[in-house]
């Protein structure tokens, strides 16, 4: 046998005759099969879907238990608290405490009168320095109207003003709408981009997130907005889809604290004739030490609370500048007129001091007040 040559094998040829492929069988078995993977299928998306009326129900319920108070609670106290400081920083910080004071405890609405009676209801202008003459009451509403705008909008509404210039001195309020870039929620705050809108669509608002949100509405570029995103977001899309609503929606109905709103009045009976609510403030209480021990008073169901605070010579001395008011007397202003801090160790109480004390004395009385109301 020459080298490199392959023997072949021979084939084994079987004995028995290969079984016929029965195609019937084959084919029912295939259908049975399908239609296995159909049922399957099935019972899995009803699965899904009664996990997604589910999620539904439970979110619906937790957006039910979730509604916040149907009721606001506004500060007033004069601008010239700021003249207490001895520095520009200090002027700064100052206003700064006094910001998360009010939103430590949920304060809807901040006024800032004027002891002196000046006719200021404007922060445009230029700030002139510490002490009475310079603007206190315009400074203070502008420090607090930056520290409430959420961190992504204040390039657009506060420009660089000596008002501001020690501003990275102050603690963040790290309100529920100060939201990071990544963080999810229902409600965010936004400006309305200088945009032309596509035919027969809304603008475009920059929300601080990642992708710009296209709204319901046609609006003035430049308006700050309050913006309810849909629940369902297409990741593939370059743009978020969301509805315009009223900045009090995610309060009365997200049941979330959504910052507090900044107005200047002339003097301390503005602060009641101006008030923005149609009924004006049903329930209003004066704090000052000779008032009644705030301890034996009881507060009934509101709609609107308002609290004022003093300057450095107290209420009688807005009473005495204030030209509207024939009264010698603060407490004949209020439905209540109540000492804070009844027995205090120290002369003075300061103005961010008395409205740390006064709301935490409050806050009980508001929560008794409403809680046997149901629409709360």
């Amino acid at each position: 046998m020459s080298a490199g040559v392959a023997l072949k094998r021979p084939k084994l040829v079987s004995s028995q005759p290969e079984e016929r492929v029965d195609w019937k069988k084959r084919r029912a078995e295939k259908n049975e099969a399908k239609k296995q993977r159909k049922e399957a299928k099935l019972i899995k998306q009803l699965e899904k879907q009664k996990q997604q009326d589910a999620a539904e129900r439970a979110e619906l319920e937790q957006s039910q238990n979730k509604k916040g108070p149907t009721y606001t609670v506004s500060v007033a106290l004069p601008g010239s608290v700021l003249d207490n400081a001895q520095s520009p920083e200090l002027r700064t910080y100052l206003a700064g405490q006094i910001a998360r004071a009010c939103v430590v405890f949920s304060i809807d609405e901040i006024i800032v009168f004027d002891e002196q009676g000046e006719d200021v209801k404007s922060v445009e202008g230029e700030f002139k320095g510490v002490g009475k003459k310079g603007h206190a009451c315009i400074q203070l509403a502008r420090i607090l109207q930056y520290l409430e705008c959420p961190q992504y909008l204040r390039k657009w509404f506060f420009p660089k003003h000596p008002d501001l210039q020690y501003a990275g001195l102050l603690n963040p309020l790290d309100s529920p709408h100060h939201m990071r870039i990544d963080e999810e929620s229902k409600y965010r705050e936004g400006i309305v981009l200088d945009r032309t809108p596509k035919q027969g669509k809304g603008s475009l608002v920059n929300c601080g997130m990642r992708k710009e949100v296209r709204i319901d509405k046609q609006l003035q570029s430049g308006l700050r907005v309050t913006v309810q995103l849909s629940k369902t977001q297409s990741q593939e899309s370059k743009l978020c889809k969301g509805v315009v609503v009223a900045p009090h929606v995610p309060r009365t109905e997200g049941g979330l604290y959504w910052g507090y709103t900044v107005r200047l009045a002339s003097c301390l009976s503005s602060v009641f004739t101006e008030s923005p609510y149609k009924e004006g403030y049903d329930l209003t209480i004066g704090t000052s030490e000779r008032g009644s021990n705030m301890d034996q008073s009881t507060l009934s169901p509101f709609k609107h609370l308002l609290v004022v605070f003093g300057g450095l010579q107290g209420l009688e001395a807005s009473v005495d500048a204030d030209q509207n008011l024939d009264v010698s007397d603060p407490s004949v202003l209020f439905d209540l007129y109540l000492n804070t801090c009844p027995d205090q160790g120290s002369r003075t109480i300061r103005t961010e001091e008395a409205i740390l004390i006064s709301m935490a004395g409050l806050r009980q009385k508001i929560s008794a007040a409403f809680s046997g109301v149901s629409n709360v």
